[in-house]
């Protein structure tokens, strides 16, 4: 193989790739990839074989189960795991089977607030109406890069070339974030909110829409409940309250909202910068009020639901239950489980706390916590107590250091890809399957996942995987009313995937998809409500009582005095995304650099100097890096990029090793969460700065 290099006939990317896909290459030739399974004896790894392997793994794991029970092994799953079709449909059986309550994935570090916001007003928690941004003609981007994250909690290849759309067809794009991002570069206005304040911004545009009469419900007048609600709600928040706090001016937030109710079609978007924030649910929900009161949800142009060919909740024919969250709480601090998980800012609580039901053990697949947690030193520590621990992961990196055992998982080119979660919010309705490139002598992942499927379910480390994935077949089958015969001879993840293609909204088969190698166009986004609801009231829910019950916090923030203490958010890199990508060589260059970016008013009040090193403290602890004065950052604010932190022993990353910057989530506060989802604020946290 000599390059990676995009599809020009694709049907939705037209040839775009971002450089995280043109690295794929690089990273198969990867020599620090773990290749065969890891075992530490006497404080060291060593290469065994996959038997010998399980072998130890249902030893060590029958015995944690029989002396502590289920709740004593925790799951996490980072972010790679949910664009693995094998982990995606697998790994929800595996995860079922071993019954815990601990499980923990890397959306509590991100986006669970949607999902959350998105359940109580929808009734399904991945029901997230996206921008429709081939016909918009207004765009206002709260927190969001697409620029630099491709879209992100919407598919969208090529972002700058459709947000160029916009402008030629006459339209405007509004960026309010603490930093100019490449984003707001080309926007036609930048906003420079205060970090965690977006919520009372937008609260505040919801106050003008109505105290102006601009509500225009539209065709969704019949189909929405709570609006008086919502009016009652907005009272307080007048653009003269918001505005010493938000930073931004009551008449400019009176024009925004202007706008945006006189658009023909126009739609407003919240991506991590309002969900990993204190106020991250309520962000999330209002972004959504907004569309609603503007007429713009499920309207051409503004937020609309994608129809997936498969996988989708909320496209399934019969019952639905309405989306709920708080089903169990964590042992504890009490936090709720929200979508099947519970708060990551807790974890290293159950597994220090001593007592009935501690976390002794933890499963992790395709992710490192130790770098992307709050209080990430914390937690470290913490996983160096466990009494067995077990990682499915191609990398010895922060996290997986501590397991006692690792078992190998393929990469991209080595396996056939179908994005389940990733065509649920696409800006367009599209499918399109992906065999594997190369052969390899790694075990596909489903059936390292299923040999783990046996060793929890009592079956001994060389279970039937064929066998058990006839089950898993015949379970999906049975859900979709039909017989797993219909998919003939396939196996593994192809036989999943043409039985929910089958059941799916477009009667489609793999085998359709095979013949399609460009993919198939299944048409621009279109109107679904009221089919696309799931809520108990078959409306859309505008003032939950899950989520209102918030306010009054928010309400309580208009009389805090404004700090003049510095505070830090993160910072989305082009090349970088998961810590995983640090050590493929092409992400690692040019300006994929982990600095502290600070403001020259407070760089000269503080006696910084470009180039200089600054220590930046917080309560949970500090760091130490390059400074980058730039006025790219309001005052007030500082700036460091997610995912650093490679200069800990006992990894496998030279690469990272090299560049290994400095970990920002030392300085995140674990005890600091949005109240209602639990989700760690990652944005937003007082810190100081000195020079080195």
């Amino acid at each position: 193989m000599t390059g990676v290099r995009g599809d020009a006939d694709d049907v939705f990317s037209h040839g775009y790739v971002c450089p995280k896909g043109a690295s794929l290459g690089a990273l198969h030739h990867d020599p620090d990839r773990i290749t065969t399974p890891l075992v530490k004896r006497g404080g060291a790894f060593t290469e065994v074989p996959w038997d010998e392997a399980f072998e130890v793994i249902d030893e060590r794991l029958t015995s944690l189960f029989a002396e502590h029970g289920r709740d004593a092994l925790a799951v996490y799953a980072g972010n790679p795991a949910a664009h693995n079709l094998s982990i995606a449909l697998y790994g929800r059986a595996l995860f079922k089977a071993i019954g815990t309550k601990n499980f923990y994935t890397a959306g509590t570090a991100d986006q669970i607030p949607k999902h959350y916001s998105s359940g109580y007003l929808f009734g399904a928690g991945f029901s997230i109406p996206v921008p429709d941004l081939d016909r918009t003609e207004h765009l206002l981007l709260l927190g969001a890069n697409p620029l630099v994250s491709n879209g992100s909690l919407m598919t969208a290849p090529d972002v700058r070339g459709r947000l160029r759309n916009i402008r030629k067809r006459g339209g405007k794009i509004v960026v309010v974030d603490p930093r100019r991002t490449r984003t707001a570069e080309v926007a036609d206005e930048h906003h420079a909110i205060r970090p965690g304040t977006d919520a009372l911004l937008l609260f505040s545009l919801v106050h003008v829409l109505f105290a102006e009469q601009r509500i225009t419900l539209g065709r969704l007048t019949d189909h929405v409940n709570g609006v008086e609600d919502i009016l009652a709600l907005a009272q307080p928040f007048t653009p003269e309250a918001v505005a010493p706090t938000t930073g931004i001016e009551p008449g400019e937030i009176r024009r925004m909202a202007r706008e945006l109710a006189d658009a023909p079609r126009a739609v407003v978007y919240g991506r991590m910068g309002t969900t990993t924030q204190s106020f991250g649910t309520l962000a999330s929900w209002l972004v959504d009020v907004l569309n609603v009161l503007t007429g713009n949800l499920d309207a051409e142009g503004g937020a609309m639901f994608p129809l997936a060919a498969a996988g989708q909740y909320n496209s399934t024919k019969g019952r639905r239950r309405p989306f709920t969250s708080g089903r169990w709480r964590t042992r504890v601090r009490g936090l709720p489980e929200v979508f099947g998980e519970v708060p990551i800012a807790t974890l290293a609580d159950e597994i220090l706390t001593p007592g009935s039901d501690q976390v002794r053990g933890l499963f992790t697949v395709a992710g490192n916590p130790c770098l992307s947690a709050p209080n990430a030193g914390r937690l470290s520590e913490a996983l160096s107590q466990l009494d067995f621990m077990v990682s499915f992961d191609i990398y010895l990196n922060e996290t997986t250091r501590h397991a006692d055992v690792i078992l190998p998982g393929t990469v991209p080119l080595e396996r056939p890809h179908y994005d389940l979660s990733l065509y649920q919010i696409a800006v367009r309705n599209v499918a399109n399957w992906t065999p594997a490139t190369f052969d390899t002598d790694v075990p596909q992942d489903w059936r390292t996942l299923l040999r783990l499927l046996g060793v929890v379910n009592g079956m001994g480390p060389r279970a039937d995987v064929d066998a058990l994935d006839g089950l898993v077949a015949d379970e999906i089958a049975g859900r979709a009313g039909l017989d797993k015969a219909v998919a003939g001879e396939r196996e593994g993840p192809e036989r999943l995937l043409d039985l929910m293609l089958r059941a799916g909204p477009y009667d489609l088969t793999l085998a359709e998809l095979e013949a399609a190698p460009h993919g198939i166009d299944l048409g621009p986004l279109t109107s679904r409500i009221p089919d696309v609801l799931c809520t108990a009231s078959g409306k859309i829910e505008l003032a939950p009582d899950a989520i209102t019950g918030d306010v009054p916090r928010l309400v309580a923030t208009l009389d805090d005095e404004v700090e003049s203490q510095l505070v830090l958010i993160g910072r989305r890199q082009l090349n970088s995304n998961n810590s995983w990508m640090h050590n493929v060589e092409p992400l690692v260059r040019g300006s994929n650099r982990c600095t502290v970016q600070v403001h020259p008013d407070d760089a000269v009040r503080i006696g910084l100097v470009d180039g200089g090193t600054a220590v930046v403290t917080a309560r949970t602890g500090k760091i130490e890096l390059p400074v980058e004065i730039t006025d790219v950052v309001r005052r007030g604010v500082v700036s460091i990029p997610h995912g650093w932190g490679h200069d800990v022993a006992g990894v496998r990353t030279a690469v990272a090793t090299a560049h290994a910057g400095a970990n920002s989530n030392l300085l995140a506060d674990d005890l600091v969460i949005d109240v209602p989802s639990g989700t760690a604020v990652l944005n937003g946290i007082p810190v100081e700065l000195a020079p080195a």
